[in-house]
């Protein structure tokens, strides 16, 4: 699957999520997009909605939030007010983003918002954890015919069968699951990483994190487990503040995540057995039979003066009971490899 010129699966595709991390400054926007370039970002995410299109301006019981997180107290119209990126924004910031090198792409929440991104002709779509239930929007987003990231954050086994099955109908395949955790901050022992592999061998798909839990080793240990995406909110400077602030990376904290994602990615290397010059050369430091007493020819090779030890010039140890009670053919001295042209 490729991501424009990407190819996901040659390496971690990594996103700096900007989302509410502007301050309703665009110069704060591009500045942070430059900065994610720099951090390592492979690409740049905005979300496209308002307040209206996600929600109505009401304050009854049913539009407060009250489920633990960090906005408890608000409405939801108002802090889309606050969390929202212009859309009038968004070509400038994908021209930007494009011409330093990043790819550009946003989350839409509703069909005038796919309408709008089509325009702009992103590459690629994702889908919100919350709006995984929205089988109309995804079916909509996946007629676009391009590759579709989907956070699975609020969703059962059954949600995520319907979403992926909702993009296949539309004869979109280009589809990555995104493990989620939708606490804001997100706990580490809430990751469950292990669902990754399960993730991509229940449903076929290319699987990839969203994260929200403060710092980076839950997007590390994601990588051994078979993510090719990571997903992580970014920001320019903590003062800036804003709704999402308190779980975003800095730019040196994000360039450590990128490092320690790269290098984990050499680690993790491929399945090989060969045994090349390296091996061959340390093997010169394992352990092999040799003689450890002075033989004479015709005595008897016992436990007493053959033995394994390192270095590895010697016959492998496996050998150790085909040797002993044989004689030698010679005088031989302590520190003699064993060979078999030394035994009768």
């Amino acid at each position: 699957m490729k991501i424009s010129e990407f190819e996901i699966g040659s390496r971690v595709f990594v996103i700096a999520e900007l989302s509410a991390n502007h301050g309703h400054d665009i110069d704060i926007a591009k500045k942070t997009i430059k900065a994610a370039k720099e951090a390592g970002a492979d690409a740049v995410k905005v979300q496209t909605y308002t307040a209206d299109t996600l929600t109505i301006d009401c304050d009854n019981e049913y539009f407060k939030l009250n489920s633990g997180t960090i906005w408890d107290g608000r409405t939801l119209y108002d802090l889309y007010s606050e969390a929202y990126t212009p859309w009038e924004w968004h070509k400038e910031l994908m021209d930007y983003a494009n011409y330093i090198g990043l790819l550009f792409f946003s989350t839409p929440f509703d069909r005038t918002a796919v309408d709008f991104l089509e325009e702009l002709n992103v590459p690629v779509y994702k889908i919100a954890s919350f709006e995984i239930v929205d089988i109309p929007l995804i079916e909509y987003v996946a007629s676009k015919r391009k590759p579709m990231m989907i956070s699975t954050g609020i969703a059962s086994l059954s949600d995520i069968e319907e979403a992926v099955e909702a993009c296949k109908r539309m004869g979109n395949n280009q589809i990555i699951l995104l493990k989620c955790t939708s606490s804001y901050p997100a706990n580490i022992e809430d990751a469950n990483l292990n669902t990754i592999p399960n993730m991509k061998v229940t449903f076929g798909v290319e699987v990839g994190l969203s994260d929200h839990t403060l710092g980076i080793t839950v997007p590390i240990v994601s990588i051994a487990l078979g993510a090719k995406v990571i997903e992580k909110h970014f920001i320019l400077d903590k003062s800036i503040g804003g709704p999402d602030s308190s779980f975003s990376l800095e730019p040196h904290e994000f360039k450590q995540m990128v490092d320690a994602v790269r290098e984990a990615e050499k680690a993790l290397g491929k399945v090989d057995y060969r045994m090349t010059e390296k091996k061959k050369s340390s093997r010169l430091l394992g352990r092999s039979l040799f003689v450890v007493a002075d033989v004479r020819a015709g005595e008897l090779l016992t436990e007493v003066n053959v033995r394994s030890i390192r270095p590895g010039y010697g016959l492998k140890p496996k050998y150790i009971t085909e040797v002993l009670g044989k004689k030698a053919n010679k005088d031989i001295k302590k520190g003699t490899p064993v060979s078999w042209d030394i035994i009768k």
